[in-house]
């Protein structure tokens, strides 16, 4: 169990440690995990919380090739521990992004007792930055509407995904992009659960979605390609740690093919 309590960890000098490198790799730990336990924390490591009752906290470091990228861990790490890798991602971003002041350019100083930041010169505060966005599975009847984005590696389809704009709801956001990249209209819309992805610091909120009609025009854009599958013959479906793939399973599942 992961638990964020920053004031507690102010007494504590060593512990858990999470070892990252640039571009997210992190390196193993004991029991075939990403935490290792040390005496003594080096210097200027960032508390996150405490992993069963044992202070945790992150170190960036250079890093060698033996790290792996976030997203391998996360492919075969337990739910609880994959927490802490999502925090520590998110965490290890807000600080290289946000070192000065946005409002007056000053140097921030970090806040022990919160994940926060505070310029001394004006007093503006900063926190991590947490992006909500939708992620939905469009049907129809038994069907899934699946779709490509040109960043995805070859053969993979997922489902439909984008950023709630300012003054959108979630569900507004949810009928605006299915349109904007696909070209359907949606009927009803039934809310799943959420998931942190921290690549680099968003929060999914997942959907059901169901088409008013089959007709698909994509926007050429953000997706490649689109098509309908049936339950009986899908493509290369997302990893299953992420909850894209965890609306696809769900659907399945409620129509006898899982």
């Amino acid at each position: 169990m992961f638990r964020r309590e920053l004031p507690s960890l102010e007494h504590h000098s060593g512990g858990l440690l999470l070892r990252m490198g640039e571009e997210g790799v992190i390196a193993p730990g004991d029991h075939a995990g990403v935490l290792v336990e040390v005496a003594q924390w080096p210097d200027n490591v960032e508390p996150l919380g405490f992993w069963h009752d044992q202070p945790v906290a992150l170190s960036l470091e250079a890093g060698d090739e033996r790290w792996l990228p976030a997203r391998e861990w996360l492919a075969h790490l337990p739910g609880s521990q994959s927490v802490i890798v999502s925090t520590a991602l998110q965490i290890a971003t807000w600080q290289r992004d946000h070192r000065f002041c946005g409002r007056c350019g000053t140097a921030m100083q970090r806040i022990e007792s919160e994940f926060a930041m505070q310029c001394m010169a004006c007093g503006h505060r900063n926190y991590p930055r947490i992006s909500p966005c939708i992620i939905t599975l469009v049907t129809f009847g038994e069907d899934l509407l699946l779709a490509r984005s040109p960043r995805f590696p070859p053969g993979r389809y997922s489902t439909l995904a984008g950023f709630i704009e300012p003054g959108e709801s979630a569900e507004d956001a949810v009928r605006r992009e299915v349109f904007e990249e696909v070209g359907v209209n949606v009927g009803r819309i039934a809310y799943y659960r959420s998931q942190s992805w921290p690549f680099p610091h968003s929060l999914m909120l997942g959907f059901f979605a169901e088409a008013a009609s089959r007709r698909i025009a994509i926007d050429g854009v953000e997706i490649a390609d689109a098509a309908w599958y049936s339950p009986r013959h899908l493509p290369q479906l997302p990893p299953p740690y992420s909850i894209s793939r965890e609306l696809i399973e769900t659907h399945l599942k409620a129509v006898g093919n899982r």
